[in-house]
């Protein structure tokens, strides 16, 4: 089981098929593609606040080229707002960074993956959970 978590900076990537980093998001994209046909559980999640501050509007016809990939949305509801409010003000980072440490605290996955730009802070915001924070 395999869980990926896209930061803001993996959506700007993935949106823009002419940024420098689309190619290195794209292939993880595929891996967790790969895997789940054969078999395994392998998931691809953007928490709302990094979609909201990524621009991401799956609503309109510029979105068609990202929207295409497997991601789903994870919520910002009550219980990962009351942790995000607790990570943003322990180690005082962005609401979507805070959004990506709720996801990963709350959900029960065995191996999570962050795509990033900025892996000591992914690892900041998810511990004490052991993520793989890939900079990309």
């Amino acid at each position: 089981m395999s869980e990926v978590v896209l930061d803001n900076e993996a959506v700007a990537a993935l949106r823009d098929t002419t940024h420098t980093k689309h190619g290195r998001v794209l292939s993880h994209l595929q891996a967790a593609v790969w895997r789940r046909r054969r078999g395994e559980r392998a998931t691809v999640v953007v928490p709302c606040a990094v979609r909201v501050e990524a621009r991401w509007d799956r609503s309109q016809p510029g979105a068609a080229a990202i929207n295409r990939f497997p991601v789903s949305d994870v919520p910002l509801d009550a219980a990962h707002a009351n942790v995000a409010a607790a990570i943003l003000t322990r180690e005082r980072v962005s609401v979507a960074d805070a959004h990506v440490g709720a996801v990963v605290a709350i959900a029960d996955w065995s191996d999570v993956v962050v795509l990033t730009s900025d892996p000591r802070d992914m690892l900041r915001v998810c511990s004490p959970t052991r993520i793989r924070a890939i900079r990309i």
